[in-house]
C-alpha cells in the first residue's frame, strides 16, 4: 500500500491532469494505491474570497466569483472530455448547483462552519474530474469522499482528528476496495480529497494548514503504508528557498527530526503534524517533482546520517523585535515571563526567537497589521516596551563560519543566538 498526494499546481489545467494520470499509471504496479488530491490551482483562494463575499452579503460580487470558479473547472473539463455529452458535465453541474444553492441561502453566524462547507467544494470537484478521467483511460478507480475517511471533531477550519475512528473508517473503506475487481488485473486504486474531514454527525470540516499533506499521513498511518509520496513542482527538499538563494541544493535524505526542526524554524518543508504520524510508524515520506517524476527527489525517514552534511537556510522577513523591561524595576522572573507568554498566546502571536537577561526579555515575531499593535498595547500595561520593525530573521541549521560571514555582509546584527546545530540572526540592512 502506498499513498500519493498531489497539490493544486499539479492539476491546474488539462495537461497537468494528464501528467498526473501518467504518473499514476507508471507507479500503479503491484501495490494498492491511494491518491489524495488538492483543489485545482488557486481554487482554494478563490473559494475563500467567495466565502467572504457570502458572509459579507455582497451578492452581486459573490455570484460573479462563483461563476468564474465554475467556468474555470468547466474549461479544464472541456480540455479533457471533448464530448459535450460526457457525463462528467452532469456531475460537475450537480456539485456546483449544490454550492450555488448553499450560497444563495441565509448564512449562519459561525464563519468557520460556513467556510468549511464552501471551501471544501474545491477538493470535491477536482477529485471528480480526476477520477472520471482515470476511468476513461482504463485506470479503474474508486472515489471515496474524505468525509467517510477522516473523522474529526467540530472545530471548524482546524478540526482535530479522531485517530481511532478515522483508522477504522479508512481500513473499512479500503477493505471494500480490495473486494472489488478494478479491471486490468491491477491492484485497487482509490481517489480521495485532501484537506477535508467530517464529524460523526455528518458536518464537513477542514484540517487547517497543510491539510492535504496531513490527510495523506493519516491514511498512511491507518493502513501502515509502505511510503507516502508528495508530488510538488520542485525537485525535492531544498536547503533554501531558490527564489532567495539561486545556488540552493537538494537534500537527498533527512530524518523526521531534522524535517520537524526545519519546519519549526519556518522552512516550507513538510508540516510537523504531517510528519508525526509517519514517524510513529516509521513510514518514509518522499518528495518528488511531478515535472520530473523519473528523478529520485528527497526522502524523509529515520536515517540521521545526512542531517548535518549540508547547511539549510531559512529567511523570514517583516519581523518585529520587541524588548521588555519591568516597570517596577524588578528582575525578569517566572511571574513576568508567564504574563509575557499569556499576552502572546492571547493574540495568537508565535515567537520566532526569544532571549532574556536579568532585566529584559526580547522576542522576534512576524509583523501583523492587526495582531502586532494589540499585542504591544497589552505588553505596555506591565512593561516598558522598545521595538524595531522591518527586520529579517535568518536561521541556519548546521552552520559554518564561512556561511555566517556570507550572511552578514552588508547587514547589521541586531540579535544573535546559536547552539551546536542552529544559528539565528536578527539583522537589518546597513544604510550606506
Amino acid at each position: 500500500m502506498r499513498v500519493f498526494k498531489f497539490g493544486g499546481a499539479s492539476v491546474r489545467n488539462p495537461e497537468s491532469v494528464r501528467n498526473v494520470a501518467r504518473i499514476i499509471r507508471d507507479h500503479h504496479g503491484t501495490d494498492p494505491l491511494v491518491v489524495v488530491l488538492s483543489a485545482m490551482g488557486k481554487t482554494t483562494n478563490a473559494l475563500e474570497e467567495l466565502c467572504a463575499l457570502f458572509m459579507g452579503g455582497q451578492k452581486d460580487e459573490m455570484i460573479e466569483k462563483y461563476l468564474a470558479i465554475k467556468a474555470m473547472h468547466f474549461e479544464v473539463a472541456r480540455g479533457l472530455f471533448p464530448d459535450p455529452g460526457h457525463h462528467v458535465y452532469q456531475v460537475l453541474e450537480q456539485s456546483f448547483y449544490q454550492l450555488y444553492y448553499y450560497i444563495t441561502e441565509v448564512h449562519g453566524e459561525n464563519y468557520n462552519y460556513e467556510y468549511d462547507r464552501i471551501v471544501s467544494t474545491g477538493e470535491t470537484v477536482s477529485t471528480q474530474i480526476l477520477s472520471i478521467y482515470l476511468n476513461g483511460i482504463g485506470l479503474a478507480n474508486r472515489l471515496v469522499p474524505a468525509r467517510k475517511l477522516i473523522i474529526t471533531d467540530a472545530n471548524f477550519r482546524d478540526a482535530r482528528v479522531d485517530w481511532i475512528m478515522s483508522s477504522q473508517a479508512i481500513q473499512e473503506q479500503m477493505a471494500l476496495s480490495l473486494d472489488k475487481d478494478p479491471g486490468e488485473n491491477l491492484p485497487p486504486l482509490v481517489i480521495t480529497q485532501g484537506f477535508i474531514g467530517g464529524t460523526q454527525q455528518g458536518f464537513t470540516t477542514t484540517l487547517g494548514r497543510e491539510g492535504s499533506d496531513f490527510t495523506a499521513a493519516i491514511i498512511a498511518y491507518a493502513l501502515q503504508a509502505k511510503e507516502v509520496v508528495i508530488w510538488k513542482d520542485v525537485p525535492g527538499l531544498l536547503n533554501a528557498d531558490p527564489k532567495i538563494m539561486n545556488n540552493a541544493v537538494l537534500l537527498p535524505n533527512i530524518s523526521y527530526q531534522e524535517a520537524i526542526e526545519l519546519a519549526y524554524y519556518g522552512a516550507t518543508v513538510i508540516h510537523p503534524k504531517t510528519l508525526k504520524p509517519l514517524l510513529h510508524k516509521n513510514i518514509p515520506l518522499r518528495v518528488k517533482s511531478f515535472h520530473q517524476p523519473e528523478m529520485p527527489g528527497s526522502i524523509i525517514n529515520n536515517n540521521e546520517e545526512g542531517d548535518n552534511l549540508i547547511p539549510s537556510y531559512i529567511f523570514k522577513y517583516n519581523q518585529v523585535l520587541v524588548s521588555l523591561f519591568p516597570k517596577d524595576f524588578s528582575f525578569i522572573a517566572e511571574e513576568n515571563l508567564s504574563r509575557v507568554f499569556a499576552d502572546f498566546a492571547k493574540h495568537g502571536v508565535r515567537m520566532n526567537l526569544m532571549q532574556n537577561s536579568a532585566i529584559s526579555f526580547s522576542a522576534c515575531f512576524d509583523k501583523d497589521k492587526t495582531k502586532t499593535p494589540a499585542l504591544l498595547h497589552d505588553l505596555q500595561k506591565m512593561f516598558t516596551v522598545k521595538y524595531n520593525e522591518d527586520l529579517e530573521l535568518i536561521t541556519v541549521r548546521h552552520y559554518t563560519r564561512a556561511c555566517m560571514d556570507r550572511l552578514i555582509s552588508s547587514k547589521e546584527i541586531v540579535m544573535e543566538q546559536k547552539n551546536r546545530t542552529t544559528l539565528q540572526l536578527v539583522v537589518r540592512p546597513v544604510k550606506g
